[in-house]
């Protein structure tokens, strides 16, 4: 069934001009703490090797160190979106602000691995309350006609993330204090959640009651399978453990989807999936994290491993990767109401692929850094015309009493695909005799890569079928507007 919607969800108060923020002010106040999310997780990445020589952890505590903050994340976005819609999407993005500054506390002052694991999950848990809301005060926070220019700087914040903080990780490496990446959140959630506070509308979805019964069940779902992708490498994909954790994690969803249609308030409502846009964008957008940055996991240790770069030296060699985003994605949510979503999203995905066909096709132990500089510029302006516009293209059709929920749909597809990519393309890698040593590294990661721009031109074959985009952002102007 279909969620009752509130005759008034937005009320008109809400919309005149005291609450109505400059448009600065609100993206600022939604996308800094998204920046500082993204930065976070990123900067772990890099300082694993320093974690694992100051704290004495070991190879399976290193990858808890990521997966608990994976883990946590991906089980809380759907329940986070939810409380968003009941009791106000700033209330809950702020309460998701402090919960991830108090896990960079707890991280900072952590003294062994299990109490930075432990540190980590709590900052998933924020990070849940941050990202989908995030998007979604936005794009209500905003005028109509400027919300494609909002969702375009917005997905320049995201790609400034990605782009620093391989940079912080590896001046980290260098001997920076690795206390530094969590002490630098501090500061930041303490600004912000006031910030917020004043520059974002308390907006609320329907106001119906909270589906405990259907986030019961979606948060194990989503935890078994990205738990059972991540570890699949290391204990085998047909070892019982992973089999087990598939089977379990796959019942529940089935489960979880029966229940959706039934119940009369769901956490994810279907009918979201019989709009087009909604649809088509999530599946391609989970073929672009997939391929897109499981490659980048596999590149990055190509240029240390095999050209001899120290992990700065690497962050700064992907720079022309890293940083078109923040550039291109603000262009391309101006283009996005003139020539379409779809055009921009099916350009942005086919630049990837042809990327990663390239960097396969050149990858050698004699390979220089200035033949992959071409690749990774159209690698880069690629990404930039995907982040913004799929943004756009998932929100087009929906009303704003949607876009919370829509938002936590695409964070946790985005987050299955990113997990589910790395664990895939390090498989092939392994499965093609890969190691840490040049010439083995180099014969396993060519096919590796390959794979992720394969399912980076299919991603863009199903980018066709979104509508113009053109004819979506015109109707979506007239549900959205106030």
């Amino acid at each position: 069934m279909s969620t009752t919607l509130d005759p008034a969800p937005v009320q008109p108060s809400q919309r005149t001009a005291p609450r109505q923020r400059a448009f600065g002010l609100v993206v600022a106040a939604a996308s800094v703490p998204m920046f500082m999310a993204t930065l976070d997780n990123l900067v772990m990445t890099n300082a694993l090797p320093v974690l694992h020589r100051d704290l004495g952890a070991s190879v399976e505590e290193l990858q808890w160190f990521v997966n608990a903050y994976t883990l946590a994340f991906a089980g809380a976005i759907l329940l986070a979106s939810a409380l968003g819609d009941r009791f106000g999407r700033r209330t809950v993005f702020a309460i998701g602000i402090a919960v991830f500054g108090i896990g960079s506390v707890l991280a900072a002052v952590s003294t062994d691995p299990s109490q930075l694991i432990v540190a980590r999950a709590v900052q998933g848990l924020g990070g849940a309350g941050i990202f989908p809301l995030s998007l979604a005060l936005l794009s209500g926070g905003v005028a109509p006609e400027r919300r494609p220019l909002a969702i375009g700087i917005w997905g320049g914040v995201s790609g400034l993330g990605v782009a620093v903080g391989p940079l912080v990780g590896g001046a980290i490496m260098e001997g920076w204090n690795w206390q530094a990446i969590f002490w630098l959140n501090v500061p930041i959630a303490i600004l912000a959640i006031p910030f917020a506070l004043w520059a974002l509308r308390n907006d609320r979805g329907a106001r119906v009651r909270l589906d405990l019964i259907g986030a019961v069940m979606i948060a194990p779902s989503v935890v078994l399978l990205v738990h059972a992708i991540v570890r699949g490498n290391d204990d085998g994909w047909g070892s019982f453990g992973v089999i087990a954790e598939l089977v379990a994690g796959l019942a529940l969803l089935a489960g979880f989807v029966a229940w959706q249609a039934r119940a009369s308030a769901p956490l994810m409502p279907l009918r979201l999936f019989r709009d087009r846009s909604f649809t088509v964008t999530n599946i391609a957008g989970f073929g672009f994290s997939f391929g897109t940055f499981g490659a980048i996991f596999l590149l990055i240790q190509y240029m240390q491993v095999v050209q001899g770069a120290s992990p700065w030296e690497a962050a700064v060699r992907t720079t022309p990767w890293t940083l078109a985003p923040m550039v291109i994605a603000p262009l391309a949510g101006l283009l996005a109401p003139r020539v379409g979503t779809r055009l921009l999203m099916v350009v942005g995905l086919v630049m990837q692929a042809t990327a990663l066909i390239w960097l396969a096709a050149i990858l050698g132990l004699d390979t220089p850094y200035a033949a992959m500089v071409a690749p990774f510029v159209i690698a880069g302006v690629g990404m930039g015309l995907v982040f913004a516009p799929s943004a756009t293209a998932l929100l087009a059709t929906l009303g704003i009493v949607d876009h919370a929920k829509a938002s936590g749909v695409n964070s946790t597809v985005r987050e299955i695909g990113l997990a589910l990519g790395t664990a895939v393309l390090t498989a092939i890698f392994l499965g093609a005799g890969g190691e840490l040593v040049p010439d083995l590294y180099v014969e396993a990661a060519r096919p590796a890569v390959f794979v992720g721009g394969i399912v980076l031109v299919i991603s863009a074959i199903v980018a066709l079928w979104l509508p113009s985009g053109r004819s979506a952002a015109s109707h979506a102007r007239g549900r959205n507007t106030p």
